[in-house]
């Protein structure tokens, strides 16, 4: 069992000595740039690229686009702009996933966002989605009593399931 006693004991390598042996230096294999505009565009590509991949891992629907979109609605809440904020973010990534943000379509005035925001709300209280808070099932009673009948039905259907 004394196996490890029959071993030479071998040199240890530093990771530079390992490298060299491979017959590379350690990092990139591409050359740097050379002039300060080849830095100035080597900048610009990497700063595009990395806007690109946090993109990717933002959680709001649609990536950074979303962000901007649902800050643009968020923005645009309790101004005359509201319709047409909700309008761009729908038509660009439907309609979101946040109640909270849904609740900001409910106020937008428009009959078709607000009836869509309330079948998504139904969608989410009937799957594993959030739940609404009591200030929103306070909206949707509200809009059951509104003027236009597909707003009101919607509502009134919503509030059957909740």
């Amino acid at each position: 069992m004394g196996g490890d006693d029959e071993r030479p004991e071998r040199e240890k390598r530093s990771w530079s000595e390992i490298d060299r042996m491979r017959g590379s230096a350690r990092g990139s294999s591409e050359p740097r740039p050379l002039g300060p505009a080849a830095k100035a565009r080597a900048a610009a590509a990497s700063r595009q690229y990395i806007k690109q991949i946090d993109g990717l891992f933002t959680d709001a629907k649609g990536g950074a686009e979303g962000d901007d979109l649902a800050k643009a609605v968020k923005n645009a809440h309790g101004t005359p702009q509201l319709a047409d904020s909700c309008a761009a973010y729908a038509k660009a990534l439907g309609m979101p996933e946040d109640p909270s943000l849904l609740s900001m379509f409910l106020d937008s005035g428009n009959s078709d966002l607000m009836v869509g925001a309330l079948e998504k709300l139904r969608e989410l209280h009937e799957g594993d989605g959030p739940k609404l808070t009591k200030g929103q099932k306070s909206q949707v009673r509200t809009l059951a009593l509104d003027s236009n009948n597909a707003v009101a039905d919607m509502a009134e259907e919503l509030l059957e399931v909740l």
